[in-house]
């Protein structure tokens, strides 16, 4: 892999590459059929796909960046014997490595990054059969803030033809632009994404209050916020602490670097250094554009976003 990008230019590159090795290690858990299921909580569980694919991502990146700091939703999962050496990405994405990294990003060093990762992202969906829901998620924060990230879709197979392979990634770097998809409007009426398996009284009361002539409910922040980029769906609204950073990071740097904004419920930005709290304790508010972020951050009542700011 070529040595003269910049760090975050590198990181994202190997983020897109290994991030495409995790989603076949997804497929495969898969079609082998034993899913290898753990409930780690209360509608929390974990697979044999989130824990080796967790295992290639954090293995890849760690062995080529020693000394930034990666932050797994999975801990530290011992893997059983030697990790296969096809586990082990060292290369880099060619159209990735030709981007030119924004100025405020080019002396980054290793120790100002952290690594968010969340190897499976909508894992109930994914025992469920949900698979269009399932992403792996790769953020890149420096100094806090969410600058590059990687969506990674193992089931993605729209336009799918002779020679090509299924899933696809999607990325964004701070100041640089995204790619891996066409950057679509948003609906001309508003349409909610929010979630599939963790609703309650609050998260309802917070969509009441939005009047949208549709409400989308699917899995993983990762696919509600590709719902926004690709313009079916104008906001995500998740009035509820249970998000995590490996979830954000990733889809809010995609995000940014589209022209949008993901923010808690009190439109407050999350901070993604190495001793923040992992859970997203106020929610989740997101928007491909500012005007539409505004709009639902002002329809939120303000007793609700105490409420939610209490506990």
């Amino acid at each position: 892999m070529a040595t003269a990008a910049p760090l975050v230019v590198r990181l994202l590159a190997s983020s897109v590459s290994v991030a495409s090795r995790a989603g076949k290690i997804v497929r495969d858990v898969m079609s082998k059929g034993e899913l290898g299921i753990v409930e780690k909580g209360k509608d929390d569980y974990q697979t044999e796909a989130d824990r080796s694919a967790q295992t290639c991502i954090i293995s890849s990146l760690a062995a080529q960046y020693p000394k930034i700091n990666i932050i797994g939703e999975e801990g530290s999962p011992e893997h059983e014997g030697e990790i296969p050496s096809d586990w082990l990405i060292t290369e880099g994405d060619e159209e990735v490595l030709k981007l030119v990294c924004p100025g405020n990003l080019q002396g980054v060093k290793e120790e100002e990054v952290v690594v968010w990762v969340d190897p499976l992202d909508g894992t109930s969906e994914y025992t469920q059969g949900f698979l269009e829901h399932v992403t792996v998620l790769i953020g890149i924060s420096v100094n806090e803030t969410p600058v590059a990230g990687v969506i990674h879709q193992p089931y993605y197979k729209e336009g799918l033809g002779v020679g090509k392979k299924l899933g696809r990634n999607i990325w964004g770097l701070q100041g640089a632009g995204v790619g891996g998809f066409s950057l679509a409007p948003p609906p001309s009426s508003l349409i909610i994404t929010t979630t599939r398996s963790h609703s309650n009284p609050v998260v309802e009361q917070a969509l009441q209050v939005m009047n949208a002539s549709q409400v989308l409910r699917v899995g993983g922040a990762g696919y509600k916020v590709l719902q926004l980029l690709e313009g079916k769906a104008s906001v995500y609204v998740f009035a509820s602490p249970g998000c995590k950073k490996w979830d954000t990071c990733a889809p809010e740097a995609v995000l940014a670097a589209a022209g949008g904004a993901l923010t808690d419920v009190l439109g407050r930005r999350y901070k993604y250094g190495p001793a923040e709290p992992h859970p997203n304790k106020t929610g989740v508010l997101a928007a491909v554009n500012p005007e539409l972020h505004k709009y639902a951050l002002e329809r939120i009542p303000q007793e609700l976003k105490d409420a939610l700011a209490k506990k």
